[in-house]
């Protein structure tokens, strides 16, 4: 799962227009520009696609945090560095302290995405790398939590059936 996708199913999931999402950037001392936006936000075939790298990204997740919780007063954000990667268990990391989730609600979520998770399958999820119950977090757990996480703020949406494979 590539950046682009993460950040446009974000928006997506937390129903964010350009605007919104050009100030949440700015929170985190990054200036994304409309045009830079749109082009980020397009599909990969579509002409004009710019990847976004792991650091706008961070931005972008850093800046969430602050949108929603404010900044904290007296401390300096440490922001990825430039051409760092970012793992997945980091997006679901800030996403957990932006929204300001607990397990509970993240296994719920992952239920409306029909993705069942335990407890202790989170826990490992969270743990810093390097600890002995560390779980890398793949493309299926992170997609599924961010279909959860569109089902729950978005319950209104039509259910997209998926189209029969041939």
């Amino acid at each position: 799962m590539i950046t682009n996708d993460v950040l446009r199913r974000l928006r997506f999931a937390l129903n964010l227009d350009d605007q919104e999402m050009i100030k949440i950037f700015k929170l985190a001392e990054f200036d994304m520009t409309p045009p830079r936006l749109v082009n980020i936000m397009k599909k990969e075939e579509e002409p004009g696609h710019v990847l976004c790298r792991d650091d706008v990204l961070a931005r972008f997740l850093d800046g969430f945090i602050i949108y929603r919780r404010g900044a904290q007063e007296g401390k300096k954000p440490e922001y990825v560095p430039l051409g760092e990667l970012m793992s997945k268990n980091e997006v679901l990391r800030k996403l957990r302290i932006a929204l300001e989730l607990k397990d509970t609600d993240i296994i719920d979520m992952m239920k409306l995405a029909e993705f069942d998770v335990s407890k202790t399958e989170l826990s490992a999820i969270f743990r810093r790398k390097g600890h002995r119950n560390y779980k890398e977090c793949g493309n299926q757990f992170l997609r599924n939590f961010i279909s959860g996480l569109t089902k729950r703020n978005r319950p209104n949406l039509p259910v997209r059936k998926d189209k029969p494979t041939e």
